[in-house]
């Protein structure tokens, strides 16, 4: 079964782009060969800063011969309808068509149409140029000549390579044109190292090819030798590497062979913050720093990939690393001794000219609103008011230092550094950093009482903020990240046992606003998206929410796995049964009398033991699941509902309720309402799934 190798030929491919190009082309390539007919046994792409190379292995020589029919009109039709089934079936004469009989709607006519199957290079041929022109790069350009011919590509393409090889040695090229560029069996290795084209038959010679000329075609393969290397040249030195799987991932699609060397820089740097020296060389260098790996204080040294084999052991690019380095850490050091002489508050006046948002004003004015949140929230959440306070007036001062203009990624950590620097309460400095966190659903949730404050005023003012204004995320749009935003404030609250009410909040962070229901729906869908990442249900939390009124984060939480905890019993599972069982009578009941079975039951008109028992068990479970739901004790209220489960199943195996007697009947159904009343003490059972 032939085997088919495709390279795209380029100059330098954005490393951020590579991996998913290399995703790309091979779900295009595959999928088209699939949808043409063909099969493969297995496909693998891969990517260098210069070329993008599929391989599909095992593939089927042709796609099979098709033969179809197609219904046409009746015997007897008019010509246009018959001359309309000729052109779409393909026949010339309605005489190349079959009569078939159909004992319904008489004779009709039928085109049986065989399609043969086509060839592998055949279909490849037509594929590829097809996959290249629509190729889905994030950017791209128009390269070539100017006009409708020229190739939208990400960077110039240079050369096709696309072979299918059959058995042993024999492989032939596929012959197709893009744009001017002719396909062949022709690449070439390294930029520097091995720029000679080579001819190529098969995968195995072009791998072994390519690495003979240093190209490593795998990018998880650079990967490893890059990592492996750094960690074995830093542990030389009596260093440890400080990962960084991001810059890891960029720097090996910047090289084709990749070559670790060390590089050093004034000691008297390392006065700065260990993030800002990352930082700044990562960013500007894409190097990797170095710590100590006793003291695990950061190191005057860092790692640095290059993409060549320098006769000089590499001493030339590590000084030009090293003179570059020592420049962007000059430009840190002056903008971190700057923000220390002019300090955080000096800085405030710059927000009054920021805008943060034309509807809801500048960003002096959303400082403002947090503040007086942090103060009012403090107490309830434990914290000193003051510094609250004080800490929500700093929160976002950072954001106008040179530091923090220059590596916006340092925003609060910058806040943090400064603020000790300065002498300010380590408290305060602690809730600067953290107020924007968590930024995910595996980020530090903030446990300080003081930047738990900080943190709930600057999300709930936000999220407020932008329902008030109508500007709420749609789909997959969330340009603010509100449903972060919500999560963040989920995950503060559940985490730290924090009870308030979110309605409440919303009333206190914007006066007047009038979308607190519709801000708990979304705090509802989001609460939904974080109990089910650990393993609650959905439909539990709409059975707890069902109750209305429901906006304490950490109630509603322990509520819902309360809930699931009783159902995955058999008590609870059987009370379900039992429930629906009551339901679907008492909703049939209903509807044909046109009225609810409400108010008390008569003890006169029980007559049957087992629903004399239910009807003191209902009493019995109503108040103990009352005085638990009460006392916010959810597992007992769950456990006072599960006295019902041997009562209800006797009732409906020893008691009919559409007795003949009426006064007889409408007691039992009253009987029925208890149940559904009684378990909506704890959740809506309607609402439960399964």
């Amino acid at each position: 079964m032939p085997d088919l190798l495709l390279e795209l030929f380029s100059e330098e491919i954005p490393a951020r782009m590579q991996r998913r190009a290399a995703e790309d082309l091979k779900k295009l390539i595959t999928g088209g060969l699939v949808d043409a007919g063909l099969t493969y046994e297995g496909a693998r792409a891969y990517a260098t800063p210069r070329r993008l190379t599929l391989t599909v292995a095992g593939l089927t020589a042709s796609s099979p011969d098709i033969s179809e029919e197609r219904k046409g009109p009746r015997v007897g039709s008019p010509e246009k309808a018959l001359a309309g089934f000729l052109r779409g079936a393909g026949l010339t004469s309605i005489d190349d068509a079959t009569i078939q009989t159909d004992p319904k709607k008489g004779d009709f006519y039928v085109a049986v149409i065989n399609k043969p199957g086509r060839k592998a290079d055949e279909i490849i041929a037509e594929l590829v140029p097809d996959v290249i022109r629509k190729f889905p790069w994030p950017k791209s350009q128009k390269w070539g000549q100017a006009g409708e011919g020229a190739l939208k590509w990400v960077r110039p393409l240079h050369s096709i390579l696309c072979t299918l090889a059959v058995d042993g040695d024999v492989s032939e090229v596929v012959s197709f044109s893009v744009e001017g560029i002719e396909s062949g069996n022709l690449t070439q290795g390294h930029r520097f190292h091995g720029k000679e084209n080579f001819a190529v038959k098969r995968f195995e010679d072009y791998e072994s090819g390519l690495k003979a000329r240093k190209v490593i075609l795998d990018l998880d393969e650079r990967k490893d030798i890059i990592l492996n290397d750094a960690k074995t040249l830093a542990f030389a030195q009596g260093l440890e590497l400080v990962e960084d799987m991001g810059l890891l991932e960029e720097v090996a699609g910047l090289v084709e062979w990749p070559t670790v060397l060390m590089g050093k820089f004034e000691a008297s740097f390392l006065d700065m913050p260990d993030e800002v020296i990352q930082t700044s060389i990562r960013e500007h260098q894409k190097c990797f720093v170095l710590k100590d790996s006793k003291s695990g204080k950061l190191a005057n040294k860092f790692i640095l990939v290059s993409n060549l084999i320098a006769t000089d052991g590499g001493a030339t690019i590590v000084a030009g690393n090293q003179k570059v380095v020592r420049a962007r850490l000059s430009d840190a050091k002056f903008f971190w001794e700057t923000d220390l002489k002019t300090g955080l508050e000096t800085r405030l006046y710059k927000l009054d000219n920021m805008v943060f948002h034309e509807k809801l004003g500048t960003l002096s004015a959303r400082v403002s609103s947090i503040v007086t949140l942090a103060e009012s929230l403090a107490p309830i959440v434990g914290a000193d008011p003051a510094l609250a306070k004080r800490a929500a007036t700093l929160a976002k001062a950072d954001l106008v230092t040179d530091m923090v203009f220059e590596f916006p990624e340092l925003q609060g950590l910058m806040g943090r550094y400064y603020a000790l620097a300065l002498n300010e309460d380590p408290s305060v400095a602690e809730a600067i950093e953290l107020h924007y966190k968590p930024q995910g659903p595996s980020d530090e949730v903030p446990t300080n009482p003081v930047s738990i404050a900080v943190a709930l005023a600057d999300k709930l003012d936000l999220l407020t903020g932008f329902w008030a204004i109508d500007e709420k995320p749609t789909g997959s749009r969330d340009p603010f990240a509100l449903r972060r935003a919500a999560l963040g404030v989920i995950r503060i609250l559940a985490d730290n046992d924090i009870r308030l009410s979110l309605r409440d909040i919303f009333a206190k962070a914007r006066d007047g606003f009038a979308q607190s229901d519709d801000l708990m729906s979304f705090f509802a869908d989001r609460l939904s998206v974080y109990l089910k990442d650990k393993g609650v249900r959905y439909d539990l939390l709409d059975a707890v929410f069902a109750l209305g009124d429901q906006d304490d984060i950490v109630m509603i939480s322990k509520r819902v796995q309360a809930l699931g905890s009783f159902l995955s019993t058999d008590d609870g599972e059987n009370l379900l049964a039992g429930y629906r069982r009551a339901a679907n009578i008492l909703r049939a009941e209903e509807k044909k009398a046109g009225t609810t079975y409400q108010g008390l039951v008569e003890g006169a008109h029980l007559h049957e033991e087992a629903e004399i028992a239910l009807a003191s068990a209902i009493e019995k479970a109503r108040v103990a699941a009352q005085e638990a739901v009460a006392a916010e004790d959810f597992e007992a209220a769950m456990s006072a509902l599960a006295i019902l489960r041997a009562p209800v199943d006797a009732f409906f195996d020893k008691v009919l309720v559409n007795d003949e007697r009426e006064e007889v009947r409408v007691n039992r159904l009253k009987m029925l309402t208890q149940i559904r009343q009684t378990t909506l003490t704890v959740a809506d059972f309607s609402k439960i799934s399964g």
